[in-house]
């Protein structure tokens, strides 16, 4: 971070703190998540946007191409949608058809390359796709509430609305693709681009442009069903709409097999909290944006709901959080005495882990100034951390050990549930999976996914071995390798490791998806189950088409009920 950080009265949290998994499973968007990395970006540099194609039929069969054009390139949306019989339509990954899938192409496609995708796009895993492709993704109606609308519109008449906040979305993709696969562009081809410099704005890029189509679609399909009474949408109640998603264990591995990305996105987080708590005093204005954020905040944890049991738990937490919140900020000095440190500290000890970080996310509203550039930080050239030095010390490896896996040395690793679990990948579907060791005959095929359990054994050999260097202890004991590096990248950046056992019986892996998907910028989190959950990406942020330098910030929470009307 910069070196201006090093002067700031209060420090960044301590990792053994923030990189427990119930902390990082209550981990809220902020101004640092994606999302609304790039809606500044595009705001800052006047991008522009197009519907360059929209040949969609009355039984909802066709194709659109949407371009967003940048300073230096174009990049489009080519999207395929489908007539999908309902029996059809399911979240699993092992599903084989869709009702709309896309690709994010490096460029404006010609009609060749268009007509190249179609055969491949809607196939997804069983097609392939190019090195101008930068994407994959694909995206199912939402059943309680696509007909719905589409019935209404038709009739002249706007959707219900309490119908549209109980779903807050039309389609919900189940995968969005990058980084090479199936064919498409590896991120070190576009990794030097500034636009995609900052992570996963080539997915955030497409997830944006796919949610301004679905409602393009929803309204083009009313208005072929009664062109005479069709109307569009309320602009408002547009809004309301972001694009669903269906996250599963896949992702979750995520946060151990990039630990210095992780490290890069946690620390820049810290780092802007620490500014805001180090500054000495708040203008009236900073106070009052403050406090309507954490009125919007209120509505927002209102409206969020779940009917998984440890998620309604967190969301009765963090509502009598937030009238905690409201209640202490009645009487509360915001503006003298390094305020919002004070606050801080107050949320330690009043509030629980969800309100305490959705307090963490409220205090860097106001300060855009001191926040935004971090987003520079948080991208990661990971292979330049990947060489081990076999030149350590073996007692500065220990040491290491000792200081960043302290918790791990104090647990007994030959208790049954401290081992319960076993991470392996599907050969049928080459995707993560988490198994129960005891009772299934997986251990086999376990990947290293247990960094503090590997580090314990490591640090067991390494105390009755003589080697003095790094490299001498490697060359009787290899299999530890690939902890030698993680203690190694450790020690180096103090948030690259989770400060938790990831295959004891009571580990969830929802913490896991929750805290990779806040940094998407992801809102209403709903577990179905502790391995996949739901989630909202985009709701009332603006369109392509309506998107300024006024509401590319902001929009995340609720609007105030009288910014609404």
């Amino acid at each position: 971070m910069s070196h201006l950080d090093h002067d700031m009265p209060i420090a960044p949290r301590d990792p053994a703190v923030v990189m427990r998994l119930a902390r990082m499973g209550s981990f809220h968007q902020s101004r640092l998540s994606f999302m609304r990395v790039l809606l500044r970006r595009m705001t800052r540099e006047n991008w522009r946007f197009e519907q360059h194609l929209f040949d969609i039929d009355d039984r909802g069969v066709g194709r659109a191409v949407y371009c967003a054009h940048g300073p230096d390139r174009t990049y489009s949306l080519v999207a395929f949608a489908n007539d999908l019989p309902p029996e059809k339509r399911s979240d699993r990954v092992i599903a084989t058809e869709w009702d709309a899938t896309f690709t994010l192409f490096d460029g404006i496609p010609t009609e060749d390359d268009i007509n190249r995708l179609a055969n491949n796009v809607p196939k997804q895993e069983a097609g392939r796709v190019s090195e101008k492709e930068l994407s994959l993704s694909r995206a199912n109606r939402s059943v309680r509430l696509w007909e719905l609308v589409v019935d209404a519109l038709s009739k002249g008449q706007q959707p219900d609305e309490a119908k549209v906040a109980d779903v807050g979305y039309l389609m919900r993709t189940t995968a969005v693709y990058g980084s090479g696969k199936f064919g498409a562009a590896d991120r070190e081809s576009i990794a030097d681009r500034p636009e995609f410099r900052a992570p996963f704005q080539v997915e955030m890029l497409s997830v944006f442009l796919t949610r301004g189509f679905v409602m393009d679609l929803v309204e083009h399909m009313a208005r072929l069903r009664a062109p005479d009474t069709a109307v569009s949408l309320d602009p408002a109640l547009r809004r309301r709409f972001g694009i669903g998603n269906s996250t599963g264990l896949g992702m979750a591995p995520f946060l151990m097999t990039h630990p210095v990305l992780i490290n890069n996105w946690i620390a820049a987080k810290e780092h802007a909290l620490a500014r805001v708590r180090s500054l000495p005093t708040a203008s009236d204005d900073e106070a009052s944006l403050f406090r309507q954020f954490c009125t919007r905040a209120v509505i927002h944890a209102t409206t969020w709901t779940s009917e998984h049991p440890v998620q309604i738990e967190k969301l009765t937490a963090l509502r009598k959080d937030m009238a905690a919140l409201q209640l202490h900020l009645t009487e509360a000095d915001l503006t003298n005495d390094m305020p919002w440190n004070r606050l801080f500290l107050w949320a330690e000890s009043a509030l629980s882990l969800e309100g305490q970080e959705q307090l963490v996310s409220l205090l860097l509203e106001p300060y855009g100034r001191f926040v935004d550039g971090l987003s520079d930080c948080m991208y990661a050239d990971e292979q330049e951390s990947w060489r081990i030095d076999g030149a350590m010390q073996t007692s500065d490896l220990k040491a290491h050990i000792e200081e960043i896996y302290d918790w791990a040395l104090k647990i007994d690793w030959s208790e049954k549930d401290a081992n319960a679990r076993v991470w392996y990948v599907s050969e049928e579907k080459l995707e993560p999976r988490i198994g129960e060791r005891h009772d299934e005959p997986i251990e086999p095929y376990e990947q290293p996914l247990c960094p503090a359990r590997d580090a314990v054994r490591m640090y067991h050999d390494l105390c009755a071995c003589d080697a003095n260097l790094t490299a001498e202890f490697l060359l009787t004991h290899p299999q530890h390798r690939h902890v030698v590096r993680r203690v190694q990248i450790a020690a180096q950046y103090p948030y690259a490791e989770i400060r938790d056992n990831t295959i004891d019986a009571s580990m969830l892996p929802i913490d896991l998806l929750r805290a990779k998907l806040s940094f998407f910028g992801a809102c209403h989190f709903d577990p179905r189950s502790d391995r996949w959950v739901r989630i909202n990406m985009f709701q009332h942020a603006p369109f392509p088409h309506d998107l300024t330098a006024d509401n590319a910030e902001g929009w995340t929470y609720p609007p105030l009920p009288e910014a609404a009307e």
